[in-house]
């Protein structure tokens, strides 16, 4: 039953595709018929006999010619540059045709041909692009009267990124949007998003929206169909409410336009490796190490120098291995590839805009351990009925295919990084080791191959959007909208662990030829796990614009309008153990006799909002902005789960003022405007429905007269009727200025936001001794304040054939406790209230005992002795205890972060390249010295402490378990290492063909190039991992999965 239902749903899903691109395909044939001509041998040859050679020079304001100007006929692809001196020459289709000139930094231009063959033109300059249309909370602003604090980047910037995943692209290009990066791994590799940082002591993660719909994801969308992204990052974002208090991150994809129809076919292959990975000792040097251990602790020495020589020359690797576990598992270059298809155009009644693409990835593990494919289809079809009513209908689909390990692929680059080299990875005759360790019982040789079963899942996303919008024909400027959106998800897992053997040897037991005898143990469990996870959510709004223009100078903008929205997810787990046959992998195969688990669980989440905003400008000098939205949410109590947020900006364009167009300073700074707002938001990214008490099963049961077993529950955490979203409170002041005709353009901003009612865990100060500790509800008592400044400048220009763009772009943000539940008896030095949210208690390490006069003159540990790390006696009690630890002001997210871009043209030749940089944030290296680590690194075995080398940068070589410096329960200093980093995040070059050369085979354009990612990373403290990686769930800082260096190929053609 349940497979015929899939498949009907899956016949549905394909016919309803089926029919919007058979839709779009006959809307786009139709308008090619309105648009161009029939096809018909006469009326062609009269077409041709009227095409007209029209010759010409373009200028700027001064009369200087202007080079690289774009003549391109409106409506085809027909087209050509001016030369050196300005001068062009084009055939056109008739006298019917419109020249468009366009270039960087002036106004576009539309010419009508008519009975000229000669046409001199001046352009004037674009006064930084003031028309140019800014994306923001439902709807549209002119960049020159937008108040608000709203950054954007083109799709075009982000599509040249190889990076698999959006958000790996999109670091360093907005000022104010931190990424930092948590996995390189295909389908995993992602990088958390901040704006301005951090202002919660809960989620920071921001709103995304895309295309009007908002919690739609951001990671997985082709780059290919995206137009641009802006970023709201104050108060502007008012108007999204309770979900807007972390930023807004606003998508808008492509659409269809009134061209003929337009093909763009882009093809990418790549390698990929990851960017660092930590040398390891050898097997000889991890023996000398050993010893050292010993000599330390008065023990005989482990390895003898015989020992030692053989470990280093490999001519008994049965006795005296010597595994580089790296080269055995690792691949030294993986495969991507990125194949997409776009096709855009229509006329004045329907346009449409199709994207298909097919992505590829795979892992550094040998034998594809990691693989990630994903294939995208989007269609974006608009209507317009006639002058007052207009359409749009949307539908995306993505097919996301995983495969895994089925260990965690963190876990075993981990491995990887523990393994000793003195153990066994294979065996002289090709058989796997044994296990690393009793507790691991696994080894990672292994663990990459489908020995160890297999792990794949398929995740089905299907968005779909409508829209209608009415022109009120007997009110000037007024419309109301429509739109209704439906997405759908399925994500399905099945992990199967097969048994398999590993070999170990006693060292002893030989048979006749003298060749050890292995022996085999099982290990392993043949389990299936499947897994099915259905989402599906909804919005419905209508909104009221009113647009107009009083008196000449008085422009009002008022949108008003209500929304519902709702999502929902089922999700259920079944699995078996002990499976008689493992092929084919079904359930039914396994062992019903033994236990086995199932699991399920549901949720859903509403919301009710009210929305509006106004905008004021006089003469687009004076402008104000007022926003506001009045919320419900289903995730809190009846009585606390609706809420008002607004915001209001103010702008002043100082340039717009007749004394300063009348005023020398005119002719430098073109455009001045100074900006200020100040608005309420709320963040409600928690868990929902809060206002309940839990209860869980207690693992006593109550018997009763007949002997039955009756379980008993106890309240695990008590609900909370009160608790509400977080408030945000956030103020901005910023200036937006453009000098020597829009060549330069600088914006700055600065903001304070404060976070009140954080939802926290009153823990620290309830005593244990009550037992309410952990039951005890989350309440709206925490405070923080999150500052800083951001800034973007730009400088754009054209010199001849030679265009150019240089962006510097930086923010600078740093967060504080004001309000944190602290235990009673605290030092000061050590409370959280008054800190980076994420800082930590260290003991502060000021050094290492170089030798026994400064061990005997300092306080110290008790068990302390020459080469030990050194830590600061901070109260002055002459002895080290945990009263000197002391909370450092820093934390994991760095306070500092920005870009360089640079693009450049010149004669067909074009190359991008951008910087991304950090500092100000540090990262605990705890597999330098924690004892989770096992092998060492090269670099502590080249620069530890020994006595003969007393100067060294790190301690003596150390016993993981047993050293004050290196244990768990002494963090300190020595290991808090700056994560400041400068990297070459992207760059690419192309060549443009000559047009005479591929119009020849019927193209417009064609373009090769080759390109990277993170291809160069230069870091002061941090030398031996990616200074950015910042691995999640099991990955240590270091030994998550690494990030990837990529190197690209490809080619991209119009026709």
């Amino acid at each position: 039953m349940q497979y015929m239902k899939r498949n009907y749903l899956r016949i549905r899903l394909n016919l309803l595709l089926t029919v919007l691109v058979c839709f779009t395909f006959l809307n786009l044939a139709q308008g090619a018929n309105l648009d161009g001509p029939t096809i018909n041998i006469g009326e062609e040859y009269l077409r041709k006999q009227e095409q007209v050679t029209i010759t010409g020079t373009v200028t700027d304001e001064n009369g200087l010619s202007l080079p690289g100007v774009n003549v391109v006929e409106k409506g085809t692809t027909l087209g050509t540059i001016t030369d050196g001196n300005g001068k062009f020459s084009l055939k056109v289709s008739g006298p019917q045709a419109i020249l468009v000139f366009s270039f960087i930094g002036y106004a576009t231009q539309e010419v009508q041909i008519g009975n000229q063959t000669q046409i001199n033109i001046s352009l004037t300059p674009d006064i930084e692009s003031l028309d140019e249309v800014v994306i923001v909370g439902y709807g549209t602003q002119k960049k020159a009267t937008l108040s608000g604090s709203v950054a954007s980047v083109k799709g075009e910037n982000i599509a040249k990124s190889p990076a698999m995943n959006i958000t790996n692209s999109i670091a360093s290009t907005i000022p104010g949007l931190v990424a930092v990066g948590q996995s390189g791994e295909p389908g995993s590799d992602y990088s958390t998003l901040y704006i301005r940082g951090r202002s919660s002591l809960n989620d920071n993660s921001p709103l995304v929206v895309v295309d009007g719909v908002p919690n739609r994801s951001l990671e997985r969308i082709d780059p290919a169909s995206i137009e641009s992204i802006s970023v709201l990052k104050d108060a502007s974002a008012a108007i999204y409410g309770s979900q807007a208090a972390n930023g807004v991150i606003l998508v808008t994809t492509k659409r269809g336009s009134t061209d003929k129809l337009v093909f763009t076919a882009n093809y990418t292959s790549g390698w990929s490796r990851p960017t660092r990975v930590p040398e390891l000792t050898n097997a000889a040097e991890y023996a000398q190490l050993v010893n050292e251990i010993d000599y330390y602790d008065n023990r005989t020495a482990t390895y003898s120098d015989s020992d030692i020589e053989q470990f280093a020359n490999g001519t008994d690797l049965w006795r005296y291995p010597n595994s580089d576990w790296y080269k055995l598992v690792l691949k030294p270059w993986s495969m991507q590839s990125n194949a997409n298809l776009t096709m855009s155009g229509g006329n004045e009644k329907i346009q449409s805009f199709v994207s298909v693409s097919t992505r590829q990835q795979d892992g550094f593990y040998k034998q594809s351990a990691n693989k990630y494919a994903q294939h995208d289809l989007r269609i974006n079809n608009d209507f317009k009925v006639n002058d007052y009513i207009s359409t749009s209908l949307d539908a995306s689909f993505r097919l996301e295919q995983r495969k895994f390990p089925t260990t965690s692929s963190a876990a075993i680059f981990r491995d990887l990084m523990t393994a000793l080299p003195i153990q066994v990875a294979y065996w002289p005759n090709g058989l796997p080791g044994p296990p690393l360790d009793v507790t691991s019982q696994n080894n990672p040789t292994v663990l990459v191959t489908s020995d160890a079963g297999t792990n794949q899942s398929d995740n089905y996303v299907f968005n779909t959007n409508a829209k209608i919008n009415i022109k009120i024909p007997w009110v000037k400027g007024l419309s109301v909208s429509a739109t209704g959106t439906f997405d759908r998800g399925l994500y399905y897992t099945k992990n199967f662990t097969s048994k398999y053997d590993l070999y170990a040897w006693d060292k002893t037991t030989v048979d006749e030829n003298n060749i050890p005898i292995l022996t085999s143990t099982e290990y392993g469990t043949s389990d299936l796990i499947q897994q099915l996870d259905i989402s599906k959510s909804y919005l419905i709004n209508s909104i009221a614009t009113f647009q107009r223009t009083l008196f000449e100078s008085h422009n009002i903008n008022i949108i008003a309008g209500v929304e519902t929205i709702e999502n929902s997810s089922n999700w259920f787990s079944a699995s078996r153990k002990d499976f008689s046959l493992e092929f084919p992998i079904e359930l039914k195969f396994g062992n019903a006799e033994l236990q086995y688990a199932n699991g399920s669980n549901s949720g859903a989440n509403r919301w009710l909002n009210y929305f509006g905003r106004v905008n004021y400008a006089f003469n687009d000098k004076y402008i104000a902005e007022y926003v506001w939205r009045y919320q419900g949410s289903s995730k809190f109590h009846q009585d606390t789960r609706w809420g008002f947020f607004s915001g209001i900006s103010l702008a002043y364009r100082i340039s717009e003022e007749g004394f300063w167009k009348d005023s020398p300073v005119s002719s430098i700074i073109n455009n001045f405007k100074i900006r200020v707002s100040w608005g309420s938001t709320g963040n409600d990214l928690i868990e929902p429905y809060q206002y309940y008490s839990t209860y869980s099963q207690y693992w006593q049961y109550f018997v009763t007269a007949d002997g039955v077993n009756h379980p008993t529950y106890y309240e695990s955490k008590t609900g909370n009727p009160k608790s509400q979203w977080e408030e945000a409170r956030q103020a901005n002041i910023g200036a937006d200025v453009t000098f020597f005709n829009s060549k330069l353009t600088f914006t700055a901003d600065y903001f304070n936001n404060l976070r009140t009612k954080i939802l926290i865990t009153q823990d620290a100060s309830i005593p244990d001794m009550t037992g309410m500790v952990g039951a005890l509800p989350d309440i709206n008592l925490g405070e923080m304040r999150n500052h800083g400044f951001d800034f973007d400048v730009l400088w754009a220009d054209n010199k001849a054939d030679f265009n150019y763009r240089i962006g510097i772009n930086g923010c600078y943000a740093k967060n504080k406790v004001i309000f944190f539940d602290e235990a009673e008896g605290v030092p000061e030095w050590q409370k959280k209230t008054g800190h980076p949210m994420e800082s930590g208690i260290y003991y502060e390490a000021i050094g290492i005992f170089h030798n026994q006069d400064e061990l005997e003159a300092y306080p110290h540990m008790a068990d302390a002795r020459t080469g030990d790390v050194i830590f600061k006696d901070i109260n002055g009690d002459g002895q080290i205890t945990g009263d000197d630890k002391k909370r450092i002001d820093k934390s994991t997210v760095p306070t500092l972060t920005g870009g360089l871009s640079v693009n450049a043209e010149y004669r067909g030749f074009d190359v991008t390249f951008q910087i991304q940089g950090q500092a100000g944030g540090v990262r605990y290296l705890q597999n330098l010295g924690g004892k989770n680590v096992q092998n060492y690194l090269k670099s502590f075995y080249d620069n530890r402490w020994t006595e003969e080398n007393p100067n060294a940068d790190y301690p003596r070589t150390f016993n993981r378990n047993d050293e004050y410096w290196v244990s768990s329960e002494n963090h300190n200093t020595f290991w808090l290492r700056k994560t400041d980093f400068i990297r070459l995040k992207n760059m690419e070059l192309g060549y443009n063909l000559p047009e005479t050369l591929v119009t020849r085979v019927g193209l417009t354009s064609m373009r090769i190039y080759v390109g990277g990612m993170n291809l160069l990373t230069f870091s002061s403290d941090i030398k031996d991992y990616d200074p950015e990686l910042e691995p999640k769930g099991d990955g240590f800082a270091g030994q998550g999965y690494p990030l990837q260096k990529i190197i690209t190929t490809g080619i991209s053609i119009k026709f």
